[in-house]
């Protein structure tokens, strides 16, 4: 019998670990992680990432190196320009945020639709949240609907009938909705990592737009936060 297997495209975060969970504790998948270290100003991220991949049995876990530091344009990648802290609700959802990295998701579905070929893998799950990410443009479902088209005349497993299928099963969910269905499955959210500046010792700093959201998310949802955020 064929193997089901699905490529996760896994940070370390929260949602990703939940596309994790629902991959293979719901939907059975034998999963194959893909992570980037990509030049964000950070390890934690790569270092969560192997540590939720370990602990969810994933039956590989690569971490592919690009250097998207050389493009810049993004808080993330381009230490000179400062993560905006402590903005409110309606500062994060207004406009894109200089956190957006221009082109990152589209680079990284380009790899994962390269390995779910070589892996003859059926499906692509992604975490991108249209509801709580700010105004970022590659986490919409207009992104996600044209890399399918794209997945399906880009690739030989597409043209014969065979395009893997690209899941974004949290796209329209808000995070406490999120926490509450990782939860079911049985995630330990303590191993994940959402901060966009954490301290050399890997405490999330409370501040940015990534840990306002998952605080919230957390307060929302009614599950207490096991996140160590350098300040409380």
């Amino acid at each position: 019998m064929k193997v089901k297997r699905a490529v996760v495209l896994l940070s370390g975060g929260l949602d990703s670990t939940t596309c994790l969970a629902l991959a293979t504790r719901r939907e059975g998948y034998e999963a194959h992680c893909l992570s980037f270290a990509y030049g964000q100003r950070h390890e934690n991220e790569v270092e969560q990432a192997r540590a939720v991949a370990r602990a969810f049995g994933a039956a590989s876990h690569r971490v592919v190196r690009l250097n998207l530091e050389e493009i810049g344009g993004s808080a993330l990648t381009d230490r000179s320009i400062d993560v905006p802290k402590d903005r409110d609700e309606s500062a994060i959802g207004e406009g894109v945020p200089v956190t957006y990295v221009p082109a990152r998701n589209t680079v990284f579905l380009s790899v994962a639709m390269g390995l779910a070929e070589v892996l003859d893998a059926e499906a692509i799950y992604l975490g991108v949240n249209a509801l709580d990410y700010s105004g970022y443009p590659d986490c919409r479902p207009a992104f996600v609907e044209a890399f399918q088209r794209l997945a399906e005349v880009a690739t030989a497993a597409g043209l014969a009938g065979r395009a893997p299928r690209i899941v974004a099963p949290l796209l329209h969910l808000g995070k406490a909705d999120i926490i509450r269905l990782g939860s079911s499955l049985g995630v330990d959210y303590g191993i994940t990592h959402s901060c966009y500046d954490p301290t050399p010792e890997g405490l999330a700093c409370g501040h940015c737009d990534a840990c306002q959201l998952r605080r919230r998310g957390f307060a929302e949802a009614g599950v207490p936060d096991p996140t160590r955020y350098a300040e409380r």
